[in-house]
């Protein structure tokens, strides 16, 4: 293809927006845009496919901006190219209510996942690449290649020093995803200053390492030819990923370009009207696209919405051919569960034997594995501990490496947590797949940063979390999560189911799957739990519910997980003693906020003293309990029930305390929670227990 006045044009409308751009919200990063619009104009104008009349047209390519502080440059090609971003939309830039916030985010029309914390677009890329192999390998047939898409990702300097970026190329490396293509904007820029100062490495040498094919455009600033053929080599290499190293001039055309005073500040007045000068512009005139540059990009729109409209007619003739395999798509796409899914859910009775949450777990995913096809599930390097593969399982693997298919559901994650939860974001963003992934509990903090971006951004996924708790005994207190579940609680739209028995777990996977747009961390125990008496499912689904309750009682105790058990026996003992104990189970804090305050308020009723009890920090209990037994100190190396012994979760180590409760409360009632909002709880002075007693030690 031969490049005209213009390609240069319209590279240079790009760049002349984006000092605008950031120069009205005094606020941005402007250099990168500018340095990366040559590579971006040839891939959105000569190489994509998409429609912007429909941005979530199934086969359309995935575009990525992992470095998400560049954004500028996406709304802008977002403009350009027709999808519903005016003029307007780019001069209200990093602005309250803006349809341009200052880094991309998911729920934005053409906006594929939500990239800022640098490293995690390019592993969002890597699971939409997975999504694409694992899609196409279900639903093609021979003379219907339905899903075919590429999934393209630009990078900076920034996100190829993160340890996540690793962790995930690495994956794509093994698993040969040829549709993936990153575009490393090489200018040697980060906030610091010139990357010498922290990174010298020989990127393509680390990045062929993990298998990928690495290319190199060494004019990146304006050999648009050089950049149309290093992406059209890497589509000619179908069983590697490829990383097209293109050396820019961050800042091109300003008076500090190639120094990092471009990259994080707006350009200086004097400086744009240069730089639009320079590139033929009026410098008088501000946000100015050329008509010819319109009219240009009104071609490529064209071609995209002829695009999809022959993608229309070839579904429609797959449809009829294949009726079965196009209406679970549409179902998939849709984001619709099979009609009565909910009955392979397993229920149990109090007669049935005690059994490990994370083998509850397994069992539930081993019913559900053939109900529902769109579950793809891993684990990071622990499946025989976290009980996450299902025996009808095949692994996703490259079928030429003879250990799986592309059609497989199972993904061998290996020991990379932190990307296993970025990937399970970018697969969850592709559509017709819901991930699940598993870890300890413990190891799911060195995922945080993905997990936020999951709840940030609505992602569908589950996190299975096992070895919950001082539980798992042996590993001691570098395993033992004891802050863990206070952390994932705090964060806005993040269930933290933690279940007591079998119909729990079952309750935790039933809402998981049920809630499109919030996604779940599942912490499931190591040793076995007893069914108890009083749980189902229908009630664990409301997040806390009352499990054994009596008149008129004297105290409510509340727990979660493995502790719940405890409490019951506790509960027992007590009443023995002529005390009117409640036993509450609230397996999720989140689901249990949503419920009406009248609901809320029929489990803690106002004027009863109540006490949480969680082998784990109490921070976060206050919302619900006047008084806590719970952890403030790590765990210990000892067999599990020695361990809960020595810190006395046992019956008598809770009645202990609940009687102190009782005796402190005898003279006045506690003070009322707020009613209907549910987030406030008036403390009652220093309470019955002294801090020894609080934190069991």
């Amino acid at each position: 293809m031969t490049f005209t006045e213009v390609d240069e044009r319209l590279v240079n409308t790009i760049r002349t927006l984006a000092a605008d751009i950031v120069a009205k919200s005094k606020s941005g990063h402007p250099g990168a845009p500018m340095g990366m619009a040559p590579m971006a104009s040839v891939l959105f104008n000569r190489v994509m496919n998409f429609n912007p009349a429909n941005p979530n047209w199934l086969n359309r390519d995935r575009f990525v901006l992992s470095n998400g502080h560049a954004c500028a440059l996406q709304y802008i090609l977002l403009h350009l190219y027709g999808y519903n971003y005016s003029i307007e939309d780019l001069k209200t830039f990093r602005q309250l209510n803006s349809k341009c916030p200052g880094h991309p985010e998911a729920e934005l029309e053409g906006v594929e996942v939500t990239t800022g914390p640098l490293g995690q677009g390019i592993v969002n890329a890597v699971g939409l690449a997975i999504a694409e192999r694992h899609m196409a390998a279900t639903f093609n047939r021979p003379g219907y290649e339905l899903i075919n898409n590429y999934t393209y990702c630009f990078v900076g300097d920034g996100c190829l020093m993160e340890g996540v970026a690793s962790e995930g190329m690495a994956l794509a490396g093994h698993l040969q995803l040829g549709k993936l293509i990153a575009f490393y904007d090489d200018n040697h820029i980060t906030i610091d200053g010139d990357t010498d100062v922290a990174f010298t490495e020989d990127v393509e040498a680390r990045v062929k390492a993990y298998g990928w094919h690495t290319l190199h455009v060494k004019n990146g600033d304006s050999d648009l030819n050089g950049i149309l053929a290093a992406i059209e080599e890497a589509k000619s290499t179908p069983d590697m990923p490829t990383l097209i190293r293109v050396t820019t001039t961050i800042g091109y055309g300003s008076v500090n370009a190639g120094t990092h005073g471009v990259h994080g500040s707006p350009l200086k007045p004097d400086d744009i009207a240069q730089l639009k000068t320079k590139f033929g512009f009026d410098p008088n005139e501000k946000f100015v696209v050329p008509t010819e540059v319109t009219d240009y990009t009104a071609k490529k729109i064209k071609a995209g919405a002829e695009a999809e409209a022959q993608w229309n007619n070839l579904f429609e003739k797959y449809s009829k051919e294949y009726s079965k395999e196009a209406s679970e798509l549409i179902r998939r796409c849709n984001k619709k569960l099979p009609a009565g899914w909910e009955k392979a859910l397993p229920v149990y009775s109090p007669k049935d034997d005690a059994v490990a949450s994370r083998k509850l777990s397994e069992t539930v995913l081993t019913k559900l594995y053939d109900v529902l096809p769109e579950l793809i599930g891993g684990s990071a390097d622990l499946t025989g501990s976290n009980l996450t593969r299902p025996n009808q399982a095949i692994d996703f693997q490259p079928p030429n490496l003879k250990i799986g298919e592309w059609a497989g559901r199972y993904v061998r994650y290996g020991v990379r947590e932190h990307s296993m939860g970025a990937v399970m974001n970018g697969i969850s963003a592709y559509g017709g797949l819901i991930p699940y992934g598993g870890t300890f509990l413990n190891f799911v903090s060195y995922a945080a940063g993905a997990v936020r971006l999951s709840a940030l951004s609505g992602h569908q996924v589950i996190w299975v979390a096992t070895h919950d708790s001082i539980g798992l005994g042996e590993d001691g207190p570098t395993h033992q999560p004891i802050e863990t579940l206070a952390h994932f609680r705090a964060v806005p739209n993040l269930m933290v189911w933690r279940p007591a028995d079998g119909n729990e777990t079952s309750a935790a996977y039933k809402v998981a799957l049920e809630t499109q747009h919030t996604p779940s961390l599942l912490a499931l125990s190591r040793q076995n739990l007893p069914q108890l008496e009083g749980s189902s499912i229908e009630k664990a689904s409301k997040g806390g519910y009352v499990l054994h309750d009596v008149e008129n009682p004297s105290l409510i105790i509340a727990s979660t997980g493995s502790e719940v058990g405890i409490v019951v026996d506790a509960a027992k003992l007590l009443e023995s003693q002529g005390h009117r104990v409640r036993v509450v189970s609230m397996p999720d804090f989140y689901t249990f906020d949503n419920q009406s305050p009248e609901y809320q308020l029929s489990v803690f009723p106002d004027g009863v003293p109540a006490m949480s009890v969680e082998v784990q920090s109490a921070f976060g209990w206050s919302k619900y309990t006047h008084e806590h037994f719970n952890l403030d100190h790590f765990g210990v190396s000892a067999p599990y029930d020695q361990v809960y012994a020595a810190l006395e979760f046992t019956p008598e180590g809770v009645a202990k305390r609940a009687l102190k409760t009782i005796e402190y409360y005898k003279s006045s009632k506690p003070a009322s929670r707020v009613k209907h909002a549910f987030t406030h709880l008036v403390q009652t002075g220093p309470g019955p227990f002294s801090t020894r007693e609080r934190g069991a030690k």
